[in-house]
């Protein structure tokens, strides 16, 4: 458990810009407003599904789905660590620190 814990060390639940504050499910026009531009986007795109069977193999269904994954990083300055928001559909999914930034 505790492997499981330093292993999601990195991952944060919320981001303060300034005075306002970001969470997990926040839209990017939200992020927008309350943080500004970032300083690099990157986009990306993934299928996300899954694949039932019966048993005895009788039945498949295949059920998958496209899906725009957009990775911005801001940068806070040399004593702050910069930030990678991962938004999904333009959903935030992931905060994450990086190394400081410059």
């Amino acid at each position: 458990m505790a492997l499981m814990m330093l292993a999601s060390a990195d991952d944060v639940f919320a981001l303060r810009c300034g005075h306002k504050l970001v969470q997990i499910g926040a839209h990017k026009s939200e992020v927008l407003e309350r943080c500004g531009e970032p300083d690099s986007v990157e986009e990306r795109k993934a299928i996300r599904g899954s694949r039932l069977r019966h048993p005895y193999g009788s039945l498949e269904i295949d059920q998958f789905e496209e899906v725009l994954i957009e990775e911005w990083i801001y940068n806070f300055g040399p004593r702050k660590f910069q930030q990678l928001l991962e938004f999904e559909d333009g959903e935030l999914k992931k905060i994450r620190n990086l190394s400081y930034g410059y």
